[in-house]
């Protein structure tokens, strides 16, 4: 909400109005019941689950909803209500704001163009309009490029505001508002979603259902995400260390490991280890796969030699049986028995965060540390423009482009992970520059 935009007048008249607490009431609980009693809640629970801020936000996106609403007789509206009786103690920017309330309808916006503390372009999803700007101070400090967003943009003298009942859509929310929404206006899945404003007015409880639906249940029964690397494995981390046999040199262990041809040297003693006989397989994990390539082909693991000992690292036990024969085909008696160590995934967080962030800054300067992140993200979505992706129907981006609904899949997917990148705030890849990804696919012109 614009500041000195001050709704504190209008709120405290529909509240001690009887008639117009009991329309809010009703509104409300198209906004909440639902959810409410599909997790067997109160309203009050909210504030545990969300804190404090989210369900005064909540309330107000009902509260908003009211304001456009007519009652019989008479097509009654809270704002002409209000305004008939008390907008003269109200200045002239409130009234022309509360105004603007009445006729706004809540809208799902994609986010472009953040000028942090100023203003930002929003696109409406759900219809034909054009981009607007508008002024916005808080949350253009909060939200990045491609997120989207449920808000109301309301005319404001020579520039466009939102309302203060904006809520963030992750994509888990988006798609199960577009579900209910197509189930509610009986459209197939192919069918694009584009909305009247009246229909937009109607549809204001299932922005609520929606985004409450798709936080709650992680909330009430948390649960680890399935992390799996690209062969479905569950992630779990393996270092092998073979200890050298007693006389055996460095020269001795290179000149057999360069005989494999699933390995290649990526350092004076270091070395990848490629899944060369199954470069593109089409095993993949359930959950969140997290997984590195080389032009195009799986990375299954790593080789270090350091001392008396050489490391295999691998992040799965099937890939650390296979590492483990591996090298004992190649390097036979060069090396003793293994010495093995396992972390899960929470158990290397754990370790994480354990660890001093001020130690590690020591260690590796921050500007170096970004160029080291940006070079790998270069490196590795350089690869991944010749990969199959799931998203694209198994095709690879540079094929997907190709065709006119391919391009739309290609430019959605493009916005999905430079939103993702933008989202980890603190790390180096959060200001990662993506455009030219979008100029290698010639779809320059839809990022702006």
């Amino acid at each position: 909400m614009t500041a000195g935009n001050d709704l504190g007048g209008l709120i405290r008249f529909i509240t001690r109005d009887e008639v117009w607490h009991e329309r809010l009431a009703d509104v409300l609980d198209e906004h909440f019941l639902p959810s409410l009693e599909a997790f067997d809640l109160d309203f009050e629970d909210l504030s545990d689950l969300l804190g404090e801020d989210w369900p005064t936000v909540l309330w107000g996106g009902g509260l908003e909803d009211l304001l456009g609403r007519t009652f019989a007789p008479g097509n009654e509206n809270a704002v002409d209500a209000y305004l008939k009786r008390h907008g003269s103690k109200e200045s002239t920017q409130t009234r022309a704001y509360i105004e603007g309330l009445r006729y706004a309808p809540v809208s799902l916006y994609e986010v472009s163009k953040i000028v942090a503390g100023k203003s930002m372009v929003l696109r409406d999803l759900l219809s034909d309009t054009k981009p607007v700007t508008v002024r916005e101070h808080s949350a253009t400090q909060m939200l990045q490029q491609w997120d989207r967003i449920a808000a109301r943009v309301v005319p404001h003298g020579d520039h466009n505001v939102i309302s203060g009942a904006l809520l963030p859509f992750d994509p888990e929310a988006v798609a199960m508002f577009e579900d209910g929404l197509r189930t509610v206006l009986k459209l197939n899945a192919q069918d694009e979603l584009r909305l009247t404003q009246d229909q937009l007015q109607r549809s204001a409880p299932l922005f609520t259902n929606a985004w409450l639906f798709a936080h709650l249940p992680n909330l009430l029964d948390p649960e680890p995400p399935q992390i799996s690397n690209s062969d479905g494995d569950d992630l779990v981390f393996h270092e092998l260390r073979f200890p050298l046999a007693t006389g055996v040199t460095h020269s001795q262990v290179s000149q057999r490991l360069s005989q494999s041809t699933e390995l290649v040297i990526s350092g004076q003693k270091d070395w990848t280890w490629l899944a060369v006989d199954n470069p593109s397989s089409n095993k993949r994990g359930t959950g969140l796969v997290l997984d590195r390539s080389m032009s195009g082909t799986s990375v299954l693991g790593s080789l270090n030699l350091k001392g008396k000992t050489l490391t295999l690292s691998v992040n799965s036990a099937t890939r650390a049986e296979r590492g483990e024969a591996l090298v004992r085909d190649l390097l036979g008696d060069l090396v003793k028995s293994p010495l093995t160590s396992i972390q899960t995934v929470g158990q290397m967080m754990a370790d994480d965060s354990q660890e001093s962030g001020v130690a590690e800054e020591e260690d590796i300067p921050p500007d170096l540390a970004r160029q080291m992140a940006h070079e790998h993200l270069e490196q590795h979505y350089r690869d991944t423009l010749d990969q199959p992706i799931p998203a694209l129907g198994g095709k690879t981006p540079r094929q997907a482009v190709r065709s006119t609904a391919g391009r739309k899949q290609v430019i959605d997917w493009l916005k999905t992970i430079e939103n993702r990148s933008a989202r980890q705030t603190g790390s180096p890849v959060a200001d990662y520059d993506f455009s030219w990804m979008w100029h290698e696919l010639g779809l320059s012109d839809y990022r702006k």
